[in-house]
């Protein structure tokens, strides 16, 4: 049993030390909001906080998350669109197809905690999160946005 520590709740989780953060949390924890989409590490869809830093669920190892603190889209806010980043890809009709978007979402929120007023460039070179449906303009909006709320 490994002890993991999500959204502010710990669970035990019966899981070999080598299975994908993602899976422990989609498949044990039901927690889909965390996505599954390249499972290299690569697109991003399956972002989360780990001690406060965005990581990628699917290239981390359960093992390697020791005591660490997770937190997934779900528990982002108590009703999953109070959090300024979530008001702001609201009003900025961020999603399409909306696959992407709870990664988008926990890369901008590290983003913003890191560097509170992101330049356009800043924001570029933090979101390498893949939006199939091309909607970084729209991404890059939003942060802007949430940055002028006070986000961070």
């Amino acid at each position: 049993m490994i002890k993991l520590s999500v959204n502010g709740r710990v669970h035990e989780v019966d899981a070999p030390a080598d299975t994908p953060l993602l899976w422990v949390l989609r498949e044990w924890l039901g927690m889909t909001g965390t996505k599954y989409g390249c499972g290299v590490a690569v697109c991003g869809a399956c972002s989360v906080h780990l001690d406060g830093e965005v990581v990628r669920a699917c290239g981390m190892a359960l093992g390697d998350v020791r005591d660490g603190k997770i937190v997934t889209i779900e528990g982002l806010s108590p009703d999953g669109l109070s959090h300024p980043v979530q008001k702001a890809w609201l009003a900025h009709e961020v999603p399409q197809c909306g696959y992407c978007q709870s990664g988008q979402i926990m890369t901008a929120v590290a983003l913003l905690k890191a560097m509170p007023k992101p330049s356009d460039a800043d924001i570029d070179a933090a979101m390498t999160n893949i939006c199939r449906c091309g909607t970084y303009q729209r991404v890059r909006a939003a942060i802007h946005t949430a940055a002028k709320t006070g986000a961070a």
